[in-house]
């Protein structure tokens, strides 16, 4: 079984946003996959996906305070400032952080931690809809 569906994220604020339930209800054949995988991968240059706490808001908001430090805006060596002083250090983010992750689908759920999420790191201030291909494939059941 193959299958692939393109879906837009509304626009998010600055930061890492929990998008599982999202991906989840755009692929509901899931179900059907009795062992597979996922494939998540964003579209976009300034924004990245990553899998982590699904609980706490307080781990997404230090990820995103950490992101911050790592990758400043005002610094002096950014030579790509035509979009915003926030538009140079989102590609540094998203290419440290990855624009894609393959999840392991086990009896048509997938097969992450009690505590892991599919988060979106949003890197830009103002940015607009995300747009994420979802490629799954697998045994179905």
């Amino acid at each position: 079984m193959w299958l692939q569906r393109d879906i837009a994220l509304p626009p998010l604020s600055r930061g890492v946003h929990l998008v599982t339930g999202a991906v989840i209800s755009a692929i509901p054949e899931l179900r059907e996959v009795r062992v597979g995988v996922l494939h998540v991968f964003i579209r976009h240059t300034s924004a990245s996906l990553t899998i982590n706490e699904n609980a706490s808001p307080e781990v997404r908001g230090d990820l995103e305070r950490w992101m911050d430090d790592a990758v400043p805006e005002d610094a002096s060596y950014w030579r790509h400032t035509l979009e915003g002083p926030d538009d140079m250090p989102a590609h540094v983010k998203t290419s440290l952080m990855g624009p894609s992750l393959t999840v392991p689908v086990t009896d048509g759920r997938l097969a992450l931690g009690t505590w892991q999420g599919i988060c979106l790191c949003e890197h830009r201030d103002r940015a607009g809809s995300r747009n994420l291909t979802l490629t799954a494939w697998g045994e179905a059941s």
